[in-house]
């Protein structure tokens, strides 16, 4: 039975709400999920539910999907090695295989179905499709520090244009587009993008509002091995001392690269928050306290209430 207290609770939650509703309404906020959000039915769904209150909140929703989990268990199932440099995954034709059959297949699908059960409209697409994203192979990468000097990263794609009007139709109808990170070059060969860059060419390309990187991680952490390091705000420079000091490394290298793209590609707020925590995406977007890392591009154009202790609005 609801008592007072409750309702109480409701009507404050509401009205503490409300700023952020008005603020953020019509805008385009796009979301890159990891695959291990993905992994079982319960966090599919705890996910999508929070996705579900922004879009019938009005909010504009642009979700990017990675799958690195799903695809290494396959390969290894397979009796298949998966070798990463800087956190970024080598693709041969196998790997491919396998990529495409996890990203537009298995992960996919997953979240479309369980868009429908909850009852959002979702529509599944990838960097393929209409051309919304147009990439060339990348040509083998000098690495310091690698054995071999020179990384070929196999059919991995780096981003030359990205069709945003693509989107902006299916967001103008009231979809939720749900992107899978593959591509293709101009001869049709098929190529596997990290999701994280896709999600920041994206929310340039669309102007959004906010990128909100969930991941495993806390967020962002001054010391890697310490989860209590995290770092409730930073600017660009920061991620650069950081990356200096060895505190960024393995899948956080692309992240921070791929926050440096989207801010300076007009994205004026990038989160980085864990889908570990419960309605973590719901407390970073509608509390000023947050529960991640909120990436700007200088820190000195933060509000004093943004730069409060613990706070990444």
């Amino acid at each position: 039975m609801e008592t007072p207290e409750n309702r109480d609770i409701v009507v404050a939650a509401l009205k503490h709400a409300a700023p952020y509703i008005r603020m953020f309404k019509h805008k385009t906020f796009v979301l890159k999920a990891g695959g291990e959000i993905f992994a079982n039915k319960e966090s599919t769904r705890d996910f999508l539910e929070q996705i579900s209150i922004l879009h019938e909140l009005g909010i504009r929703i642009v979700l990017v999907h990675g799958g690195g989990t799903q695809s290494t268990e396959l390969a290894t199932s397979l009796g298949m090695e998966t070798t990463f440099v800087e956190g970024r995954r080598v693709t041969d034709a196998q790997s491919l295989e396998v990529a495409t059959m996890v990203l537009n297949g298995q992960i996919n699908t997953r979240i479309l179905a369980a868009c429908r059960d909850i009852e959002i409209p979702a529509v599944g697409i990838s960097g393929v499709d209409a051309g919304l994203i147009r990439a060339i192979r990348r040509p083998p990468v000098d690495i310091e520090g690698h054995e071999a000097g020179q990384v070929d990263y196999g059919f991995v794609g780096d981003i030359e244009s990205v069709e945003a009007d693509v989107l902006r139709t299916q967001i103008a109808s009231g979809l939720v587009p749900v992107i899978s990170p593959l591509s293709a070059d101009e001869s049709g060969t098929v190529l596997n993008i990290n999701a994280d860059t896709v999600a920041a060419a994206l929310a340039a390309a669309l102007d959004a509002e906010k990128l909100i990187l969930v991941t495993g991680a806390p967020g962002v952490l001054e010391d890697r091995s310490d989860p209590e390091s995290l770092v409730s705000y930073i600017d660009l420079a920061g991620l650069e001392r950081l990356h200096k000091a060895g505190s960024l490394a393995e899948g956080m290298l692309p992240k921070a690269k791929a926050i440096e793209a989207a801010i300076r590609g007009g994205v004026k707020r990038v989160h980085v928050i864990s889908c570990k925590l419960a309605d973590s995406l719901l407390l970073e977007v509608f509390t000023n306290e947050g529960t991640g890392t909120l990436v700007v591009e200088n820190i000195d154009t933060l509000s004093p209430a943004e730069q409060a202790p613990g706070t990444a609005t």
